[in-house]
C-alpha cells in the first residue's frame, strides 16, 4: 500500500514508522534499479551509436534515393518516351488508312526513320516506363498485320494494361493470331480471355462473335449459342448481329 508522508508528519508509534521505512527503502530501490537500466540503455547506444546512425542513414538515403529518382530519372524517361512513341504511331495510323503503301508503313512503324525510334526501339531503350508498354501493344498489332503471327503472340503476351478496351483487344489479337496459325482451341481460349474484361460495346459483341464461330466450328454448340444470345439479347444494334439468327440457329441444329 502507497504512503503519502506529509510535511512534518510524525509517525505514531513503532510500527507505523517501520511501515514507513519500508515503502521509503522499496521506493528507493525502484529508483536505483530505473536508474541501473537507464545507465545501461545509455551505454547501450553510446557503443552502437555508429550502427544506429548507419541505420538511420541508410532508411534517410533509401527514400531520398527514391524520390530523387523518380523526379529527377523516371519522370523525364517517361516524358522522353511519350514522346517518342509519338513518331511510330503516326505510320501505324496511316498504314490502317493506306492499303498500298501499309506494309512499308508498317515497317517504319516498327523500326523507326529518319533519326527516330521505332516500336522495337522504345520498348529496348525506354524499359519499365508506360509508352515501351504502349509500344509492345502497337508491336504487337503491327507484326499481326504484317501476317507475322508468332511475333505478335510474343509481343502482345508481353504487354499489360488495366484499360478495358486495350486489354480486350490485346487479349483478341492474341486469338486472332493463334487463328491464323490454325490453333483454333488456343484462339478459342483466347478470345474468351477477351471477354473477361469488362464488358462494353466496342470489345464485347467483336469477340462474343469470333469465340461462337469458332466454338461452332469446333463443334461446341452449346457455348457457341451461349455466344450468339448474348449478341442477341445485349448487343442487337452491333454492326454485325443481323445475321445473328442464322448463326443461333446453326448451334442449336
Amino acid at each position: 500500500m502507497a504512503t503519502y508522508k506529509k510535511r512534518g508528519f510524525k509517525p505514531k508509534n513503532k510500527a507505523e514508522e517501520a511501515q514507513i521505512d519500508e515503502a521509503n527503502s522499496t521506493t528507493a530501490e525502484v529508483f536505483s534499479t530505473l536508474d541501473e537500466s537507464a545507465s545501461k540503455t545509455e551505454a547501450w547506444v553510446r557503443k552502437n551509436q555508429n550502427y544506429i546512425l548507419g541505420a538511420i542513414g541508410a532508411v534517410a538515403i533509401g527514400v531520398l534515393g527514391f524520390l530523387g529518382y523518380n523526379e529527377f530519372i523516371q519522370k523525364p524517361k517517361e516524358a522522353s518516351a511519350a514522346n517518342e512513341l509519338f513518331y511510330p504511331q503516326q505510320y501505324f495510323d496511316q498504314a490502317l488508312n493506306n492499303e498500298v503503301e501499309k506494309d512499308s508503313l508498317f515497317a517504319l512503324a516498327l523500326n523507326g526513320a529518319e533519326g527516330k525510334y521505332g516500336f522495337l526501339d522504345i520498348i529496348t531503350e525506354y524499359k519499365g516506363t508506360k509508352a515501351a508498354n504502349l509500344a509492345k501493344y502497337s508491336a504487337g498489332m503491327t507484326y499481326l498485320n504484317l501476317q507475322q503471327y508468332q511475333e505478335a503472340i510474343a509481343h502482345l503476351e508481353e504487354f499489360s494494361s488495366d484499360d478495358v478496351i486495350l486489354g480486350a483487344m490485346a487479349k483478341g489479337g492474341i486469338g486472332d493470331a493463334f487463328a491464323q496459325l490454325d490453333q483454333p482451341e488456343d484462339a478459342l481460349e483466347y478470345y474468351e480471355k477477351a471477354l473477361n474484361h469488362d464488358t462494353n460495346d466496342y470489345t464485347t459483341p467483336r469477340f462474343l462473335y469470333k469465340a461462337g464461330v469458332l466454338a461452332l466450328d469446333l463443334g461446341q454448340k452449346d457455348k457457341a449459342l451461349g455466344y450468339f444470345e448474348r449478341i442477341k439479347n445485349e448487343y442487337a444494334s452491333w454492326q454485325q448481329a443481323n445475321n445473328i439468327d442464322v448463326l443461333i440457329g446453326l448451334a442449336k441444329s
